[in-house]
């Protein structure tokens, strides 16, 4: 918010330190208004921008931070603040698309399993074991149950065990480790469906953010190295990275070749940017991707959201429904007088 309402307000051309005031006097967040406050007291004290708004980048953000102290340096304000505050709310809007398509699902699911598997384990054993103390003739279902939860019982610990370890060395390896978040990365982008979405979003933010920093001098190794790290993927990032910008520095291929050679970039994205290279459009080409970007993974998101809430409530129903047949079932067992009387 506090992006978004300095460039709005930097689009109508009102001075920075004015700007500040106004937002130290709205802002309702404590930390927030006191860093507003600090920056206002170092511009007007003639510290270097760049230090100013990197001073706290542990409330704004390491990127948000730079941009923004780039843009306090720079003569084009309004727009590198307009194209932060992009990045930021497309950002935003792409984690809440993420936690919709994939973390609540998951979360729904697990808990729905989890859920059968002790209805499973503990009710159904409760209310049809009476019935094993004679010589009745279980249904398929509930036979078929109560051996399901037999196993349970009896290798419950040794599941529990399992799934920790397996836990925990996932943890250790994909959240701890560079090379496991990067291979985890990786993988994401692989994911049928949605993996090439996620490729697409992050190469819309690497496009937003190229357009901006993007001047065609020499020194546009640095600004593939902002973009790469803007977009929040760690594979990407190792690939400009280690790829990419050492051919355009060490060996001096040119900017479209050294994308190619990432194996990260689209083919429609490099087949624009050779286009802009040709022409001197190279900024313009980042931008066109950019929105393209933007309105496709828009749409395909909302349907990706759609298709797999639609999935996770099929699967809860045949769940659900799986579950009213066996408790059914268990419940219309008819034992005869000569059952109740023979006891095995």
């Amino acid at each position: 918010m506090f992006v978004r309402l300095s460039a709005n307000m930097l689009r109508r051309r009102l001075p920075f330190d004015e700007i500040l005031a106004l937002l130290i006097t709205d802002t309702t967040s404590k930390s927030l208004r006191q860093v507003i406050r600090d920056l206002s007291s170092d511009l007007k004290g003639g510290l270097d921008p760049q230090q100013a708004f990197m001073k706290h980048q542990h409330a704004l953000g390491k990127f948000t931070a730079y941009m923004l102290g780039l843009a306090s340096a720079s003569g084009n304000m309004a727009e590198m603040f307009e194209a932060t505050a992009r990045y930021l709310e497309r950002k935003d809007e792409f984690t809440k698309s993420v936690r919709s398509a994939m973390i609540t699902p998951m979360i729904t699911l697990v808990v729905t399993i989890a859920a059968f598997i002790w209805f499973i384990a503990y009710i159904i054993p409760q209310m049809a074991g009476l019935f094993l103390d004679y010589n009745i003739v279980l249904p398929p279902l509930t036979r078929a149950s109560l051996a399901f939860a037999g196993w349970i019982n009896a290798n419950y610990w040794w599941l529990l065990i399992l799934f920790a370890m397996i836990g925990i060395a996932n943890y250790m390896y994909f959240g701890k480790t560079v090379s496991g978040k990067m291979k985890m990365h990786e993988h994401m982008l692989k994911v049928p469906y949605l993996g090439p979405l996620l490729h697409k979003l992050n190469l819309e933010v690497f496009c937003r953010v190229f357009g901006v920093l993007y001047s065609g001098s020499s020194e546009n190794h640095e600004v593939m190295k902002i973009s790469a790290e803007a977009t929040g993927n760690t594979f990407i990032e190792h690939q400009v990275k280690t790829v990419t910008m050492p051919m355009m520095m060490a060996q001096g291929t040119d900017l479209v070749k050294s994308m190619e050679a990432s194996g990260v970039f689209l083919p429609m994205l490099i087949a624009r940017f050779r286009s802009g290279a040709e022409t001197g459009g190279v900024r313009e080409s980042a931008d066109e991707m950019a929105e393209f970007y933007e309105k496709e993974t828009t749409l395909k998101m909302q349907a990706a959201v759609e298709t797999i809430k639609t999935a996770v409530a099929i699967i809860i129903s045949i769940i659900v429904g799986l579950l009213t047949v066996i408790t059914a079932e268990t419940a219309l067992i008819q034992p005869t007088a000569s059952d109740i009387m023979f006891t095995r």
